[in-house]
């Protein structure tokens, strides 16, 4: 975990130059971190952990679609799907602090929803908190409230952005 006072300070400046900071001050922080070569999501237990070699190196609390119980079914359902994916890209400039795509839908997901005759949807992501919130910060602490991604503290989005590379491995479990 990165716990150093003048890192933490750097983070309120902005994701990308946040990161930036991080990586011209502490080079060290950084490299210390141990990279994770899965994650791990239980929805159930509202945890996400970061694996290596099978075990945890990190977990951290996560908030889920607003409708978080069962697998995504269509666009617009308020599910976060389960399964294996890839976390595929990155996106400093995002709307919430920081994000990493999930490779959702995948062949499966996408010939399920053919089969239901609606549109999987997309853009499921792990990502911080909003840059513009519209509600308190105990709602977001405390609520699912996303449209379907998986969502952390901003502190715990550095972390899952250092920790982890382009395709490692995502399961997503009830």
């Amino acid at each position: 975990m990165i716990s150093s006072p003048r890192i933490m300070k750097f983070l309120c400046l902005g994701t990308a130059a946040a990161l930036f900071v991080l990586q011209i001050t502490n080079p060290l922080a950084a490299s210390e971190l141990e990279i994770a070569d899965s994650v791990l999501i239980k929805k159930s237990e509202r945890k996400l952990y970061l694996l290596k070699n099978g075990q945890t190196i990190r977990s951290m609390d996560i908030a889920l679609g607003l409708v978080p119980e069962g697998d995504k079914q269509a666009e617009g359902d308020f599910r976060t799907p389960e399964g294996r994916y890839k976390l595929t890209e990155r996106n400093p400039g995002s709307d919430f602090f920081l994000s990493i795509l999930i490779s959702y839908p995948d062949n499966r997901d996408a010939w399920h929803a053919r089969t239901l005759g609606v549109d999987p949807g997309g853009q499921i992501m792990i990502h911080g908190m909003p840059n513009n919130p519209k509600h308190s910060p105990d709602y977001y602490r405390w609520t699912d409230w996303t449209d379907g991604c998986i969502a952390v503290s901003n502190s715990n989005m550095v972390d899952i952005w250092l920790m982890t590379d382009n395709n490692t491995p995502i399961e997503i479990v009830p």
